[in-house]
């Protein structure tokens, strides 16, 4: 019993888990079940649309922008340079310590300081969150917070350019 408990992901075991608590509280509370259940259905109607958004910019975006696509473009000059390191650091997945041998390739090819940070600080950004935080904060907050990320990790990326050119 316990060698299959323990083939069973956590991921499948909460599931399981809060079908028992909806399944106890079916037979302790109907009422409050089925309250709970038409919350969730509402919810779930709010946010697939913005789902199915986010999914197909994904698909788009990983078409078109790849990583070697991204990294043709950081060797440019001007403010491209600073939207394919914002861009990237969106795009970004995984765990971040993955990124720090990348970057670190990159830094000893002539890649500033500045715009390894203005990466590293927009992976903040995430697509796959942005249907949640939507369904939460509304459109208009979340576009303006992302730009203002976005503003803040090119200026925070320059500020750190400056400092650290002055300091050698």
């Amino acid at each position: 019993m316990t060698l299959r408990l323990k083939q069973i992901s956590g991921t499948w075991f909460f599931f399981l888990l809060m079908v028992m608590v909806y399944l106890l509280l079916f037979f302790i509370n109907y009422n409050l079940c089925i309250s709970s259940l038409i919350f969730f259905r509402q919810i779930l109607i709010k946010i697939i649309p913005i789902f199915f958004l986010v999914w197909f910019l994904m698909v788009i975006v990983n078409y078109f922008i790849t990583p070697q696509f991204i990294l043709s473009h950081i060797g440019k000059k001007g403010i491209k340079k600073w939207f394919f390191a914002a861009i990237g650091g969106i795009l970004s997945t995984g765990p971040v310590y993955i990124w720090y041998p990348l970057l670190s390739d990159l830094k000893k090819k002539g890649l500033d300081y500045g715009f390894i940070a203005c990466f590293l600080y927009n992976r903040a950004i995430k697509l796959s969150l942005l249907p949640v935080a939507i369904y939460y904060f509304g459109w208009k907050y979340i576009m303006i917070l992302t730009i203002v990320m976005i503003a803040a990790s090119i200026g925070q990326g320059a500020i750190i350019n400056r400092l650290i050119k002055e300091k050698l």
